[in-house]
């Protein structure tokens, strides 16, 4: 394979990225407007870019996901794309029914110069807008930023059109969501409802992308945060934004806008994430921790303290997005773990913070890097320079994995060739219990199929950690 002839010496790179630890913005746009019930997504720009960006989201999560396009033309290219958005917009109300449409834009489309506001504007006036219908925007070029912005910008826009105050604040806790699994978003509401915690998750894709098979055909499944609930949350008590590089922005501009205030904390990933997140719904929502919520807890610490030796000394390599890979590094130090090699596509300060504070004193032999040129590329060199025990991010490591021979968690996005990330939450005490299993798993499978054959026992006990060189006693 053409990885193996990756190098280990590095080469200053300034105008190169191979193999990206990201994809473009219009897929996380797309993500987020599926959150919302009754919405479908609308891709101004080429045919081929929205079906690349359904395609991403269809294999990751199989199942269909629906979404419009302007579908440009090469006049379209040339003279803008206005009357394909005015005539989408009349063509999508009437034949599929959608109580908003969420437009967001393309590098086409935005290099062309459209304006949005004004084409919007003009299908209102000329009567291709329903009463009662909406139509919401997002301006999300390919070309700067990653989906983790497209998300963001869409969960902004979610605020700038909907969230709405009134003279009366009602006892409720707004939870932003950051780029989740459904099932991370099914057990955030679980968590809660076991505070009994009033809540309004946005958005929310548990219901819609990990739907039952029930043999009929919704156009748009039941789940979903509804119009109701994301105009009230201009009338929430406090707002929790959970990522701050997916949800800070719709936080603030939920604060400007409806005098909401917010804290924005890491997604709830391991034991450390999670007891912030549990401590503030509790102290904001003004309810009381149950029992429940602590024997949890207290189970993840069991599992942690019976296999310490398996964890202890590992070192680990990991890329993805910074809202998972900055509590999922904290939860590998919980884990006595070494993340050494770390990487994210998405730029931004908090990352390079964040990752300084947690490893310059526990793991100072630590890399990490982010933005254009922190791609996998840039990892695998450094793994070529020294090994590491455990490789952890989405389905595209596995390639690396395979070449250095070395276990591989899955997680993260795209997750295309193992199924379980949609149903199987990482957040939480639960998830967290889920992952520590998961990286167990995939060790010991390991040294059950490497080790000599003097070696194999039916129980390991103790471990040696020497790398890629384990040996087990």
């Amino acid at each position: 394979m053409l990885l193996r002839h990756t190098t280990a010496k590095e080469i200053d790179r300034k105008a190169l990225t191979v193999n990206p630890a990201k994809t473009c913005q219009p897929v996380g746009a797309m993500y987020a407007a599926l959150g919302l019930h009754g919405c479908l997504p609308h891709s101004h720009g080429s045919q081929g870019c929205c079906s690349y960006h359904r395609s991403a989201l269809t294999r990751h999560f199989k199942e269909p996901v629906m979404a419009a396009t302007s579908s440009f033309s090469e006049g379209s290219s040339v003279f803008g794309g206005s009357s394909n958005l005015v005539s989408a917009i009349e063509t999508i109300f009437t034949v599929y029914e959608p109580d908003v449409i969420a437009v967001h834009t393309t590098c086409l489309s935005e290099t062309i110069g459209d304006d949005l506001t004004q084409i919007i504007s003009k299908a209102k006036e000329e009567g291709k807008i329903p009463e009662g219908k909406t139509v919401i925007y997002c301006n999300t070029p390919s070309y700067i930023g990653t989906h983790i912005t497209g998300y963001s910008n869409q969960l902004a826009s979610f605020v700038r059109f909907f969230s709405t105050a009134t003279p009366r604040k009602r006892n409720v806790v707004n939870l932003a969501a950051g780029w989740m699994e459904p099932s991370d978003m099914r057990e955030i509401k679980r968590m809660a409802g076991l505070l009994e915690a009033r809540i309004i998750l946005f958005p929310d894709m548990s219901g819609v992308l990990d739907a039952p098979l029930t043999g009929k055909f919704r156009m748009y499944p039941p789940g979903g945060t509804s119009l109701h609930d994301l105009t009230a949350t201009g009338d929430s008590r406090f707002t929790i934004g959970l990522g701050a590089y997916s949800t800070e922005d719709a936080c603030v501009k939920l604060e400007n806008k409806c005098k909401v205030r917010f804290e924005v904390l890491e997604i709830p990933i391991g034991l450390k994430a999670t007891d912030r997140f549990i401590v503030s719904l509790s102290r904001h929502a003004n309810v009381p921790v149950p029992d429940a919520i602590t024997e949890e807890r207290g189970r993840l610490l069991d599992l942690i303290a019976d296999n310490h030796k398996y964890f202890y000394g590992r070192r680990v390599a990991l890329f993805g997005d910074p809202d998972t890979l900055i509590p999922l590094t904290e939860f590998l130090l919980t884990l006595d773990m070494k993340p050494v090699y770390i990487v994210t596509g998405t730029s931004g300060k908090h990352f390079d913070e964040s990752m300084t504070e947690m490893l310059s004193e526990k793991v100072p032999e630590a890399r990490y890097r982010s933005g254009e040129r922190a791609d996998m590329f840039l990892l695998h060199q450094w793994m070529k320079q020294e090994p590491v025990d455990l490789l952890i991010g989405n389905t595209y490591g596995k390639y690396i994995a395979r070449d250095e021979n070395i276990p591989f968690v899955r997680l993260g996005f795209p997750v295309v060739d193992r199924p379980g990330s949609t149903y199987f939450p990482h957040v939480g005490y639960v998830g967290a219990t889920n992952l520590a299993v998961k990286i167990l798993d995939k060790l010991l499978d390991h040294q059950d199929r490497v080790c000599p054959e003097e070696k194999m026992e039916f129980q390991m006990y103790n471990i040696k950690n020497q790398g890629l060189g384990t040996v087990w006693k």
